[in-house]
């Protein structure tokens, strides 16, 4: 058997991980079902509170995955949601690359659907992308996502738990106001909804940099080849840079979105239909679909330490790991992008996972003032001689650049911020700076009145005692 938590979760085995924490597969003893459990990985004050704020977040709405419950035991904490076993919307674009136009259309009504709900609740999600959107093993059926992940979260107008020149989130999906220090808003969430809808319809993630500098410089560009006219129209609406451009609402981008779909070509016969898998995999030796399996004494496994292990002298083999399979390599971008030069619609990196979620440093605003969204962003300094220039309107991607985001954890700043490689849109706009040491933890404004709180608790239980 597993390891049992606050005497009612029992862990089953991991099933995914992400920047504060392991979430597993475990048996609900009150319940009588199988649950997954976010076990928190860290203990500091900055990463409790956001503990704090995420399971304190209660949505009933079919297509947001919201925590349920919250446990603790010891030194360790826990909440629980319900088990997803379709894996995200990266494991989709794996397994087929590009997906049909009204596949996409019914995907982004689910996903902007919940967020309507979301932030109708005044919380703005603040880390939107394919590995954050679960899916229901519903076979070829028809599909149900959820959105999910709200550690970053917050409702407006609560007070941050990042510095003012710190950006959460994760490279390639952020707004761009986020990377000049505004405010989280709602607007921020629907342009990673706008990038969303590109990675699936392209099969690989976009560029966001050269998009935000084709906008401001030329417009908005001509729809690419795999998408429709009518679709792309929604998009683009999603993908403004200046959010008072962009769509305002989730429910007005539906109200747009039903309208574009009516407009969308009939599905063509024979076109290979969408699966979603189970990405789980088989329970492992000792547990059924009705929970722990009973066992004679003599099979009882080794006491567990740190976590649950599998049977050792059980007959049946080991379970295979549980973890999450390999995206298989992108599917190839239309061929009216492939010119020479870059490309806004994509970009050739690895699905993010969960844990490039973080904080990552911005220059100070006064040192430099934002641009206006009217005039063109000021580019980056001329290739060395000799190289040619790009076919394409788009700059070409400098050499030396790599491909890939690298994995930081939360809250840790980069020290090279609005780097190429976080593909940080404006990043020309900004001069590398040294970046100042910052202890982990609450800024000053939120840690205060927290000890406060806690000395006077602690002041009236010692009133108490001698009280008795």
């Amino acid at each position: 058997m597993g390891e049992v938590f606050a005497g009612r979760y029992e862990l089953v085995d991991p099933i995914g991980r992400g920047g504060a924490g392991a979430v597993w597969r475990a048996w609900d003893h009150r319940r009588r079902r199988y649950v997954a459990a976010k076990v928190l990985q860290q203990s500091d004050a900055h990463t409790l509170l956001r503990f704090v704020r995420e399971q304190a977040l209660r949505i009933d709405h079919p297509h947001v995955l919201a925590p349920a419950s919250w446990a603790a035991d010891d030194d360790q904490v826990l909440f629980t949601m319900d088990l997803v076993a379709g894996g995200s919307l990266a494991h989709v674009i794996g397994d087929y690359g590009a997906l049909p136009p009204r596949y996409v259309c019914t995907l982004l009504d689910q996903l902007l659907s919940g967020l309507a709900t979301v932030h109708a609740e005044g919380v703005v999600h603040r880390d939107i992308k394919p590995a954050n959107i679960l899916m229901e093993a519903t076979g070829t059926g028809r599909p149900h996502l959820r959105l999910s992940d709200f550690g970053i979260s917050m409702r407006k107008g609560e007070p941050r738990l990042t510095e003012t020149n710190y950006v959460v989130g994760t490279p390639g999906y952020f707004a761009p106001e986020q990377l000049l220090g505004a405010e989280p808003d709602f607007t921020a969430d629907l342009y990673a909804v706008g990038l969303v809808a590109l990675y699936l319809l392209h099969g690989t993630r976009p560029d966001s940099q050269a998009l935000v500098e084709h906008f401001l410089a030329h417009g908005t560009p001509p729809a690419p080849a795999s998408v429709p006219e009518p679709l792309w129209q929604v998009i683009a609406g999603l993908l403004q840079p200046d959010p008072q451009v962009r769509f305002r609402t989730a429910t007005g981008v539906r109200k747009a979105l039903s309208a574009a779909v009516e407009l969308l070509p009939e599905t063509e016969d024979g076109e290979e239909p969408v699966e979603i898998f189970d990405q789980l995999g088989p329970l492992p030796a000792g547990f059924g679909p009705d929970g722990p399996v009973a066992r004679p004494a003599q099979d009882a496994p080794r006491p567990v330490q740190d976590a649950p292990r599998p049977v050792q002298d059980a007959p049946q083999a080991p379970p295979a790991p549980v973890a999450a399979p390999a995206a298989v390599p992108p599917a190839q971008a239309p061929q009216a992008y492939q010119e020479q030069g870059r490309n806004p619609y994509r970009q050739d990196a690895p699905v993010p996972s969960p844990s490039e979620t973080g904080s990552f440093h911005l220059p100070p605003p006064v040192a430099h003032p934002a641009p206006s969204f009217g005039s063109p962003v000021p580019r980056a300094p001329a290739p060395p001689h000799g190289s040619h220039a790009p076919a394409h309107p788009y700059p070409a991607r400098t050499a030396g650049v790599p491909g890939t985001v690298p994995e930081t954890p939360l809250g840790s700043p980069l020290t090279s911020p609005l780097a190429p490689p976080l593909t940080a849109p404006l990043a020309s706009a900004f001069a590398p700076e040294p970046v100042p040491e910052r202890r982990p933890g609450p800024p000053p404004k939120v840690a205060v009145p927290v000890l406060l709180l806690a000395l006077v608790s602690l002041a009236v239980g010692f009133w108490a005692l001698t009280q008795i």
